[in-house]
């Protein structure tokens, strides 16, 4: 079995910065892609950015240019830099993982962004 466990969500003002963090523990052979999605109320989940093993990105068209994801392999862990943040930014934020060729979920991290 594999745990995906987030950290580094909270509340921010309009502008601010936050890094979220997310651990994969357990039976792991291989990692491939990584990355975060999220999920604000009343909408559908939708990408936030994903990262390759060998650190290929790609990221939702929202967050180019403000968010930057990157990952330790050597402890499994995937980050995402969050700056220039906006009230539209507010939502569940969940990590991705591709391990061992599953795909797994973390439970999600709140991101407020007050006006």
């Amino acid at each position: 079995q594999v745990q995906l466990v987030e950290s580094g969500g909270g509340l921010v003002q309009a502008g601010g910065s936050l890094r979220l963090s997310c651990v994969a523990s357990g039976s792991i052979f291989r990692i491939n892609g990584m990355g975060w999605y999220r999920q604000a109320p009343g909408n559908k989940r939708e990408l936030v950015a994903l990262i390759s093993s060998g650190g290929y990105t790609n990221y939702g068209d929202s967050q180019k240019g403000r968010f930057t994801i990157s990952r330790d392999n050597a402890e499994n862990t995937v980050y995402l830099q969050m700056n220039s943040l906006k009230p539209e930014d507010t939502a569940v934020y969940v990590c991705y993982a591709r391990v061992n060729s599953n795909v797994y979920w973390g439970q999600g991290t709140q991101v407020t962004v007050s006006s």
